[in-house]
Formats: structure tokens, sequence, C-alpha cells
């Protein structure tokens, strides 16, 4: 006794950019809120019409840079003025001047890792698996093809609406993929 197949997206495949953009901010002008667009490489404008909010990846990065500079300061301060004084001629215990090399490096650092595991926890990688990886269609976007994905969980989805609405947006193969 084999459950009934439940619908994922209804899926559209553009060969063109531009009738993929028009296609997409008509998808955002009509209400639909959740879908998806699957690309071969960037569409300038295509975040912009799917209204995509600016990245925090930026902040993120901005963070992990301060928290370096701060760690090495931190870190050459108290082993030279706190924990393991020396007297060197006559030098400070601490001088931010002197500091400036490991100061340097321990920010490009702790930058470089928060950038790293800042872009992979806001992309949720890694992903082992997609819904949509067995439909030929969407593999297709690997190659030349711009696939638009309505998701089923859009309060606007319903089958024979979004199936017309992709199709009359130029969309070819359009199909319900199910889980």
């Amino acid at each position: 006794m084999g459950s009934k197949p439940k619908p994922l997206a209804m899926m559209g495949n553009f060969k063109d950019p531009d009738a993929l953009l028009h296609a997409v901010r008509e998808l955002r002008t009509k209400g639909y809120r959740f879908f998806e667009v699957y690309t071969p490489y960037p569409v300038h404008g295509l975040e912009h019409a799917m209204g995509l909010r600016r990245s925090k990846l930026p902040y993120i990065s901005f963070a992990g840079g301060v928290l370096g500079l701060t760690t090495a300061l931190l870190l050459q301060w108290w082993t030279g003025a706190v924990d393991y004084r020396l007297n060197i001629g006559g030098k400070p215990f601490f001088a931010w001047e002197f500091s400036i090399p490991v100061d340097f490096e321990l920010t490009v650092l702790f930058t470089a890792f928060a950038t790293v595991i800042g872009f992979l926890a806001l992309c949720r990688l890694p992903r082992w698996y997609s819904d949509y990886q067995h439909d030929a269609g969407f593999r297709a976007a690997v190659d030349d093809t711009f696939v638009v994905a309505v998701e089923s969980r859009d309060p606007l989805f319903s089958v024979e609406e979004t199936r017309a609405l992709l199709e009359q947006l130029g969309a070819e193969d359009v199909r319900l993929v199910e889980a």
C-alpha cells in the first residue's frame, strides 16, 4: 500500500535569461514568495528580481576580522605586559606599533575562517541530497537551461494555476515534481 506522492514544486525551464528575468518579476508581482531559480551561470539582476535581501556574509566577515584583531592584541598584551614581563633594552612591555604584523595576520586568518564558515552556514551546506536531483529538467540547469521551481508550500500554489502561469510566462517543459 503505497502512499500518494506529495507535490514538491512546479518547475519550468527557460532558455533565455531575459525571459527568465521577466518570469521571475511576474511571479513576484503575482504574490508568489516561495520559489527558487537555478541557473548555469550568474544572471545579472536576478537577486533583485527575486526580491532577495542583501547577504549577511560581509557582517560575519567583519566580525571575524574584529575578533582576530582583538585576539592578536590581547594575546600580545597578555604575554608581554602581564604573564612574561621582560625588560629588553628599556622598551615598553607592550607597544601596538611592534604588534602590527601579528595583528594583520590574525585579522586576515579570522576573517577568512569566518567567511568560509559563514558562507557554508548561510547556504546550508553541505547538502548531500536535493529533492529535485532526479528530475532531468532540473539537471539541465548545470548545462544550458534556467529552471524556475515554485514550491508547493507557497500559499498561492495550485497545480493547475501555477502550471498555466509558468506556461503563459514562456516556460518550456512545465512539470510537477513529486516526492
